[in-house]
């Protein structure tokens, strides 16, 4: 009889290490799977040749000789040429962003006009950020983190200045301007609806 009280114990035994070890297997084996299923996928590198379309925008608009004439570049821009490099040149010089350096492989990186030319077209046109990935060569996420520090920018080192209410002395001068062109009393005009 103790026999058999021995057979059950060790089967007792058998089936709950078994038991235990399956758990631990099972416990192990889903957490590895998690990790697998939730690890960040690695994006694939693409070579864009920024240089190249540094180059290409340098000369379509900023060359001694440009491709495209400054009515143009008004155009596309929504500014003109010297507004748009007075930007450049003060984000340049005042944002870390927007200064280019070399990356680890001593390659540099986008230049402040790629950066700020992405930034601007995506405000103009209000396309995607891909859409600029074959002109300017960068990709759709760098595009989108040009525009958000482009932002942060401009409210920074414009905010002040220009994103404010008028004072009365900005009331006068667009009074002035209202009267000047046949609208005396008229601060502006959207859509043929006067302020006064």
């Amino acid at each position: 009889m103790s026999f058999s009280s021995d057979d059950a114990a060790d089967k007792l035994i058998e089936d709950t290490v078994d038991q235990h070890v399956d758990n631990f297997i099972d416990q192990h084996v889903d957490n590895f799977i998690d990790q697998q299923i939730n690890k960040p996928k690695r994006r694939a590198y693409i070579e864009r040749h920024r240089e190249q379309g540094h180059e290409d925008l340098w000369n379509d608009y900023f060359s001694e000789n440009p491709t495209y004439p400054p009515e143009m570049f008004r155009r596309r821009f929504r500014m003109t040429k010297p507004l748009f490099l007075s930007i450049v040149d003060r984000l340049s010089n005042e944002v870390p962003y927007f200064r280019q350096r070399r990356n680890a492989h001593g390659r540099y990186g986008l230049s402040a006009l790629q950066k700020c030319t992405a930034a601007i077209r995506m405000l103009a046109y209000g396309q995607s950020g891909d859409t600029y990935d074959e002109y300017l060569r960068l990709g759709e996420s760098t595009a989108l983190l040009c525009l958000e520090k482009f932002n942060e920018a401009i409210i920074q080192l414009y905010g002040d200045e220009y994103l404010r209410k008028p004072t009365p002395a900005d009331l006068q001068r667009l009074l002035d301007i209202g009267e000047v062109r046949g609208f005396p009393g008229m601060i502006g005009s959207i859509d043929c609806m006067h302020w006064e």
